[in-house]
Order: C-alpha cells, then structure tokens, then sequence
C-alpha cells in the first residue's frame, strides 16, 4: 500500500491556483502594455511552466511512497 504525500499535494494545489491567477490578473494589464502580444506570450509561458510543474508535483503526491512495513 502506498501513502499520498499530502504536502506535497497541497504545495501543488497552490501552485497551480497562483499560476492561473496570474495569467488572468495579468490579462488586465494589456491594455497599459507597449506591447500587449509579447506580454502575454511570456506571461503565458511562465503560467504554463508553473501549472505543469504543479501538476507533476499533485501527481507524485498522489502516487506517493511506500508504506512502512
């Protein structure tokens, strides 16, 4: 039987809700932008490489380790 990682799970939880926060907070800011294409490119970039990160860390949460025999 194995233990889910319920730190880690959490950790992944937060990760991911700030990463889409971010995108849709920064989605406001285009139209102050020199260049609005560009800024959502790297925001979009950054807020994609944070979810997947978040979501490899909920999977390995989920997985987890082996329980002590």
């Amino acid at each position: 039987m194995r233990q889910r990682n319920w730190r880690l799970i959490a950790v992944g939880t937060v990760l991911l809700v700030l990463a889409v926060l971010f995108f849709l907070s920064m989605r406001d800011m285009t139209s102050w932008s020199n260049d609005p294409v560009a800024l959502m490119r790297t925001v979009g970039e950054v807020s994609g490489g944070v979810g997947g990160i978040s979501l490899v860390m909920i999977a390995f949460g989920l997985i987890g380790r082996k329980a002590p025999v």
